[in-house]
């Protein structure tokens, strides 16, 4: 059930996406009176799920969903459609249109996908507002796991800088360290301020981590004690702070949980503080780890920033949202150049279906289709054969020389930017099915 919540999530995002960018093509395509023989979500090798002809344009859902496309007709594409070609050009045809039409055609999706991606986000902004913990209001430090360790952090540790630089946005921390290589890390230690260099070796594997690899410490208070399990038999009470199991400090959650995961299927002594007296309980850990308690919610520990927007105010906002969206994603394409094994991190959509999560979350869907619609105009707008930067590259070409690309040459162009596509959509097949049994 979870698999297929992913996957519906996934499934509605990228056809947003996909109707909206190749509507972005179709409409001034149609503006400028030009022939579109189809217009697909998915792609339809062989047969389509479904189709209907209307006009001169079939409108169809293919069966293979990773993309879609629009036909028209005098254009190279991934049809390859050569006969075509040979034919005299028609006054309908793209080919037989102005460089500048063309080119107003081909960039369409990418304008569409920019614009959508600021609206959502700008939607966002309006509906739910900004809400984060602010750095300096992370009071307790940080918890590590063991990269961040190795890395020489300290539980405790407050992140005063990244490159000395301050971070407002205490979840952006750890993506400005990786997104900025040879970079470091003030914090301070007991009230001693130092300085923590990021390796090339580091970087290289928090790149590759799964998870954020430092988070909010986070003090142990009891909330709720799940009814019928250990906690309650032991009894746990709500408002009981930790202060150890089996005499290792247990004041803080994550210690909690991992000295709970070091016991598993084990009787275990926890002592509480409860109302100012000192409590020593026994517990029987589960094979799970766990004795059946939840935690204080974050927000009740720290002062969280909330920034509500008004309808106008939202839309320079949403802009301002998806030009830091853009920059991340520049320099996260700059890292597969530059960082050692940076390439295993590269995902299909089984990695897309992931980020969605386990149960449908609206803010958290609409979040990931701006974030994949900034990262959709980016992609298709990298000058290679096949991808609209490609055509927006020759048709560059042309204004400025007045020469056209000869077909035969469009032709091979086209085979070896699909060429280029398919294989990377290969590799990054493999790297997810390679992490699906190594994981």
């Amino acid at each position: 059930m979870d698999i297929l919540i992913q996957a519906a999530q996934l499934i509605l995002s990228l056809s947003i996406l996909v109707i909206l960018h190749e509507g972005g093509h179709f409409l001034p395509a149609k503006l400028f009176k030009m022939r579109v023989e189809k217009f697909y979500l998915f792609f339809d090798p062989w047969f389509s799920l479904l189709k209907v002809k209307k006009g001169d344009t079939e409108y169809g859902i293919g069966w293979v969903p990773l993309g879609g496309y629009v036909k028209i007709s005098g254009m190279i594409d991934e049809s390859m459609d050569k006969e075509q070609m040979k034919q005299p050009a028609e006054p309908w045809e793209f080919r037989s249109k102005p460089a500048w039409q063309r080119l107003i055609v081909m960039i369409g999706g990418v304008t569409v996908n920019v614009i959508l991606g600021i609206l959502i986000y700008a939607g966002m902004l309006f509906v739910w507002g900004e809400e984060y913990l602010p750095t300096k209001n992370a009071k307790y430090g940080i918890a590590c796991d063991s990269l961040a360790l190795e890395m020489g952090l300290k539980d405790g540790d407050k992140i005063l800088s990244v490159n000395n630089v301050y971070v407002e946005n205490f979840n952006k921390i750890p993506l400005e360290i990786i997104l900025n290589s040879g970079s470091s890390v003030q914090v301070d230690r007991n009230g001693e301020k130092l300085d923590i260099a990021v390796t090339e070796d580091i970087h290289s594997r928090l790149i590759k981590a799964k998870d954020s690899f430092i988070s909010p410490r986070v003090p142990c208070i009891v909330d709720t004690v799940l009814s019928g399990q250990a906690a309650q038999k032991a009894g746990l009470q709500s408002g009981d702070k930790l202060i150890s199991i089996n005499g290792e400090d247990a004041a803080f959650f994550h210690n909690v949980v991992k000295i709970l995961q070091k016991n598993k299927d084990k009787e275990v002594e926890i002592v509480v503080d409860r109302g100012g007296d000192t409590v020593a309980l026994n517990a029987a850990v589960n094979a799970a780890g766990k004795i059946g308690f939840g935690n204080i919610d974050a927000l009740d520990v720290f002062e969280i920033s909330v920034q509500k927007f008004g309808f106008f105010e939202s839309f320079p906002a949403g802009i301002r949202k998806g030009y830091e969206t853009f920059q991340s994603y520049i320099k996260q394409m700059k890292i597969l150049f530059t960082v050692k094994d940076a390439h295993q991190s590269v995902g299909s959509f089984i990695s897309m279906g992931k980020a969605y999560g386990k149960t449908w979350d609206w803010q958290r869907f609409w979040g990931i289709t701006a974030f994949l619609s900034i990262v959709l105009a980016i992609m298709n707008i990298l000058p290679i054969p096949a991808l609209d930067g490609g055509h927006v590259m020759f048709l560059a070409y042309e204004m400025i020389t007045g020469k056209k690309p000869g077909d035969k040459f469009m032709e091979y162009a086209q085979i070896v930017g699909m060429v280029l596509l398919l294989s990377l959509m290969v590799f990054a097949l493999g790297n997810d099915i390679f992490k699906l049994f190594t994981e």
